[in-house]
């Protein structure tokens, strides 16, 4: 078996959880391989049998914006604070991974074509979570959206989102949009701060292609990917839509999304629904 290492940060090189990791890797005949490093992309060879991803979710996202495009299945190695996509243990990925106790989600990631404006031509890198619109400036962002050429009323916003069912539990959720379970196929356009109050989050299916329009009276708008910016202007007309790829997620077995939200979101806590009497 060969296993590839992205890091981000290059002081969890030596964190003993992780040297205690690739040592028990190794031991039991796999080929570990220190490709990625820094944040550095070398490509990944062909043969590449799984991804570690080492850090928090912030380094899953970097990672899956290349192992999608090379179809190599990402492990999150938790070593950081949250990790809702890097959620697993060290203690345990070894084992899991040589022993079969884990099983591949196939999660959607997003496109983004810049249909006109001065990004128009760019080669976008794939999203995981979300793709969002945001204004840089004092003025509010005027969105028009359109969802498979049928518009929407305009969002006056401080921007706007369209995140993945993996996203909803990130930015979106911030946003006031839904927590949707992760194999769901959907996606999710929510306004950031609107400024009319009738407006709600839209739940919209996976398949769907979705124009933004913007219109602001200052010149600059950001456009987000995941954890990636680029600086656009007013008049830009963006697509998103589902890419062609999907990322290939390794769940353990031992994971459970509804506990996940319950210990790190303490979803329910109330005193109420506690066991103890």
């Amino acid at each position: 078996m060969k296993i590839a290492v992205y890091l981000r940060n290059p002081r969890l090189e030596n964190d003993p959880r992780l040297v205690t990791l690739l040592d028990e890797l190794k031991s039991r005949g796999c080929s570990v391989l220190n490709l990625c490093r820094n944040g550095g992309r070398e490509p990944l060879p062909g043969d590449t049998d799984f991804l570690l991803s080492v850090g928090g979710d912030g380094t899953f996202l970097s990672a899956s914006s290349f192992a999608a495009v090379a179809g190599v299945p990402v492990v999150g190695v938790n070593l950081g604070r949250l990790g809702f996509l890097s959620e697993n243990r060290p203690e345990v990925v070894a084992d899991a991974l040589l022993t079969g106790k884990y099983s591949l989600d196939v999660r959607t990631m997003l496109q983004v074509e810049c249909l006109e404006g001065a990004l128009k031509g760019v080669d976008f890198p794939p999203a995981l979570n979300e793709v969002t619109v945001h204004r840089i400036g004092a003025a509010m962002l005027g969105v028009e959206v359109s969802v498979n050429g049928k518009a929407l009323p305009t969002y006056w916003a401080d921007g706007l989102l369209i995140a993945t069912s993996s996203g909803s539990t990130a930015y979106s959720l911030s946003a006031g949009g839904p927590i949707v379970m992760p194999e769901s196929e959907v996606l999710i356009i929510s306004p950031i701060a609107p400024h009319n109050l009738n407006v709600r989050p839209l739940v919209v299916p996976c398949t769907s292609e979705i124009t933004l329009g913007l219109r602001s009276r200052d010149e600059k708008v950001n456009l987000t990917m995941d954890n990636r910016t680029f600086e656009t202007e007013s008049g830009t007309k963006l697509l998103v839509s589902m890419a062609q790829f999907s990322l290939k997620r390794v769940r353990l077995d031992s994971s459970d999304f509804i506990n996940a939200l319950t210990e790190k979101l303490f979803w329910g806590e109330d005193i109420r629904n506690s066991t103890e009497q």
